[in-house]
């Protein structure tokens, strides 16, 4: 049994001897090709010394045939439906027309280069040409993964495209004043009753509005006055889907104490109205007229554009509660890293991109310390002078003595 690498007519090759079977195949030229082909074969000799048998080389396929298959087999498994839809809509719209005849094993990266580079005189935005990639990249990730490929050749085409796109957003956030936050949670108390304690929730705690729909009791700690964040909620075609949060992993969200006691007591008053009903406890905290979680569509129509024309504040969607949730605890000199993991950010570099910027100045008290604290001031160092010793400037300074 072997399995080597070797440079053959220009191009680096792997040649496999298993059992009297031999397999040949060619990875690429320089450099590049020579790393590909020595972490092949290191896979092939892993499977191959495991017991598996050697696998016939697979056919060649065309992208769009690989993409039918994975869209079926992974995509609408493991993804979340919205993004199923996403992935399905960029392959079909933007990729396909062009590269879908395309065999795998042909697709260079300079054709993905073009592709998106074609895109984008076509005046689509950094966030649309990111969608496109996304589901080009994971599926070449799984065409290497199954050995139709050797490596993936839209792999680390993005990171440029995401420093910019991060760059877009930061121009488009926009925020609550403390007073605009003040007003508009007033509006909804006075004109808005039986939603204030949503309002409140996703303002004084930045929760995204399919996880504040997706809210149940047993969520709610209200002895450590925190809500656990295990689920969202979103309707597809008017059937509710519920998944794992963005993140994909449940957190922890601290909650302010006036907003714990609202909690506590629309707690209450649900057990009061079942007892009082005859009828089995609803377990979302935020449930619609029939028991179930909010649609967004519908609370955004009918609840949070009419809250805002009451308050005589401009025409923004419901997510802005979150950013300005982000943006005035930053302003209020809060730690970013806890910013980070109550807003349930994948990295902190996600919370600065987005956030960092938006209140200029506000360390600003800090620069000014420094600059008071070593400014120089001739005059102190005059009428000092006469008082200390070349030696004693030395070691209040930290200068090396002399004997």
């Amino acid at each position: 049994m072997g399995v080597t690498v070797k440079q053959w007519k220009g191009a680096w090759w792997i040649f496999v001897n298993h059992h009297g079977q031999r397999k040949a195949k060619r990875v690429g030229t320089g450099n590049d090709g020579k790393k590909a082909a020595k972490a092949a074969a290191t896979k092939i000799q892993g499977r191959l010394a495991s017991g598996e048998p050697l696998r016939e080389q697979p056919s060649a396929t065309t992208l769009a045939a690989y993409a039918a298959s994975w869209l079926k087999s992974y995509a609408a498994v493991e993804c979340k439906p919205r993004t199923h839809e996403l992935y399905e809509s960029m392959l079909r719209v933007h990729i396909l027309p062009t590269l879908g005849t395309s065999m795998l094993t042909d697709l260079k990266r300079d054709q993905i280069r073009d592709l998106l580079a074609a895109k984008a005189k076509t005046g689509l935005k950094r966030g649309t040409l990111r969608n496109i990639l996304a589901p080009l990249r994971e599926l070449l990730n799984h065409a290497v993964e199954d050995g139709v490929m050797v490596a993936n050749p839209a792999a680390r085409i993005g990171r440029r495209l995401a420093r910019m796109q991060a760059h877009e957003e930061q121009k488009r956030v926009e925020i609550f004043t403390e007073q605009d936050l003040a007003h508009l949670l007033a509006t909804v108390e006075a004109q808005y009753p039986e939603a204030a304690d949503l309002i409140a929730t996703l303002a004084w705690t930045g929760l995204r509005e399919g996880e504040a729909f997706g809210l149940q009791w047993p969520d709610v700690d209200f002895h450590n006055g925190f809500l656990e964040v295990r689920r969202t909620v979103a309707y597809r075609k008017q059937v509710l889907q519920v998944g794992s949060p963005k993140s994909k992993k449940s957190r922890r969200v601290d909650l302010p104490t006036v907003l714990l006691a609202k909690l506590r007591e629309r707690h209450d008053k649900a057990k009061e109205d079942a007892a009082l009903m005859e009828r089995a406890f609803i377990p979302w905290v935020f449930p619609n007229g029939v028991g179930l979680p909010r649609d967004a569509s519908n609370f955004s129509n009918r609840l949070w554009y009419p809250l805002l024309e009451a308050a005589g504040l401009h025409r923004v969607p419901p997510h802005t509660l979150r950013h300005t949730y982000a943006s005035l605890l930053i302003m209020r000199g809060e730690n970013l890293v806890y910013i980070k993991e109550q807003l349930g950010h994948s990295s902190i570099q996600v919370t600065v991109d987005l956030y960092g910027h938006l209140i200029p100045g506000v360390h600003r008290g800090a620069v000014d310390a420094l600059a008071e604290a070593t400014k120089c001031n001739p005059r102190a160092t005059e009428a000092g002078a006469e008082l200390t010793s070349d030696v004693e400037v030395l070691d209040l300074i930290g200068g090396p003595t002399r004997t």
